[in-house]
């Protein structure tokens, strides 16, 4: 019989750098794997014979803006934390780069809206006054022109992107 690893190499790999990663997650059963615990919920996780661990939900905190929550736990009577990235909430969360006050080249969302037009395109010639996008916050359309004059260097938006204050739109060399 062969081997899994030779059956199914790109899983294989995919398990060991899981495992790697997280560990011997094969003490969990399926629902705290998949959907973690609930608060209150007190469970055990048998290691090796004679080695149980007491684990109790405490509680989850607020949101980071770095996509993480520390959740607070009871393990064998001892209150722990532990900060963890929510995947599902970094779904929904926007993360886009923002344009940088003292580089003279990037220009910035004047203000929270969205995409409705890119007026250049990348390798584009432009002078400064010069239309570059259209955003639309509340009805209002505004025109965000060059302070410049230069080559678009790269577009960091798409038509229908939703834009957040300072979000960086283009660069400008």
């Amino acid at each position: 019989a062969l081997p899994i690893s030779a059956m199914y190499p790109k899983v294989f790999e995919e398990f060991k750098d899981f495992t790697s990663q997280f560990g011997p997650v094969e003490h969990l059963n399926t629902r705290l794997f998949l959907e973690g615990p609930k608060i209150a919920e007190e469970f055990e996780v048998e290691l090796e014979r004679g080695k149980t661990l007491h684990i109790k939900a405490l509680a989850l905190g607020d949101l980071s803006k770095t996509g993480q929550r520390e959740v607070f736990f009871e393990l064998n009577g001892q209150i722990r934390s532990v900060l963890v990235k929510d995947t599902q909430a970094m779904k929904v969360m926007h993360f886009h780069p923002k344009a940088l006050k003292d580089v003279k080249g990037q220009i910035g969302a004047p203000m929270p809206g969205k995409v409705i037009d890119i007026k250049v395109k990348a390798g584009g010639r432009i002078e400064k006054g010069q239309s570059l996008c259209v955003l639309s916050a509340m009805k209002m359309e505004t025109v965000v022109n060059s302070p410049i004059s230069g080559i678009i260097k790269k577009i960091y938006v798409k038509p229908d992107m939703h834009l957040e204050g300072d979000d960086l739109i283009l660069e400008i060399e």
